[in-house]
């Protein structure tokens, strides 16, 4: 799209091509934002070990001094995915936000401080009964439970069947969320019990006006990112283009709603660092 000597991919739809072009024209009021797992770093079988890919921290360095600011909105505690992305005292991020546990806690490079509200106690609750809830569902043999701070998450990934797993679990593990007011938000055989009243849209839209956004981009890869690509096309009717980048096709519902789709995070910062040299050289 535009100069040849830094290609970028063509939005499949209008809208995307719109927002997509309002960046390029007005970077200085744009917002980047940005999923974690599945989109900057890519999708392992331990979350523990879950890095950004090596050329995702030089092109947000390169790009997050041309734009209005660069946020990551995650499920992750924020001071974890901080450390996994490796963006603490990266140059040019001086102005980066994370967002994490769905936009519950904020991490400011400015100040390096994570600012988060009170555990809910409904965590705590579904911890210690979760284990003999996945007992009694004959949830074993490689099904497993990720610590997640205000959340917790059921993994079947490394289960015999996977997704005969995580289908055998969606029922109980609503039940357990309901009995202790959690929502489940599910993901690429995942689960994860968390509490209600925030989620990656709500997230993104606040931050956008926050910061006085005159077009957005959004890039996620799984159902959580939903709730973002909602928030995006509500800014469109209100006269905010966006640009909604789907990162890998696992999940078509994401896929199907999104304006340019990226084989994986490999891709996506290879997309972040094409917009930071078209942008540098005019």
């Amino acid at each position: 799209m535009g100069n040849p000597a830094h290609p970028l991919p063509t939005p499949s739809t209008q809208a995307g091509r719109e927002g997509l072009a309002a960046l390029l024209a007005r970077p200085a009021g744009a917002v980047i934002a940005l999923d974690f797992d599945g989109t900057l770093a890519d999708i392992v079988p331990d979350p523990e070990r879950s890095r950004s890919h090596p050329d995702v921290v030089p092109a947000l360095t390169a790009l997050a001094p041309l734009v209005s600011a660069v946020a990551v909105i995650t499920g992750r505690p924020a001071d974890t995915a901080v450390r996994y992305g490796g963006f603490a005292g990266a140059p040019g991020l001086d102005h980066l936000v994370v967002l994490g546990h769905y936009g519950a806690e904020r991490w400011d490079a400015t100040t390096g401080a994570v600012n988060a509200p009170a555990p809910d106690p409904g965590v705590e609750a579904v911890r210690a009964e979760l284990p003999a809830v996945l007992e009694a569902a004959g949830a074993g043999n490689g099904t497993w439970i990720e610590e997640k701070g205000r959340a917790v998450a059921v993994h079947t990934r490394r289960a015999d069947d996977p997704q005969a797993a995580f289908e055998a679990l969606r029922t109980p593990l609503a039940g357990l969320a309901a009995r202790h007011g959690l929502i489940v938000e599910p993901g690429r055989l995942v689960l994860e019990l968390r509490p209600a009243g925030m989620d990656k849209g709500v997230a993104l839209e606040a931050y956008v006006k926050e910061v006085g956004a005159r077009s957005v981009l959004y890039a996620g890869d799984d159902l959580g990112d939903l709730a973002a690509y909602a928030a995006v096309e509500k800014l469109r009717t209100e006269g905010v283009p966006g640009l909604l980048v789907c990162s890998g096709t696992e999940v078509p519902e994401l896929a199907g709603r999104a304006d340019l789709t990226l084989p994986g995070p490999a891709a996506v910062a290879g997309l972040l660092g094409s917009l930071a040299r078209r942008l540098a050289d005019g």
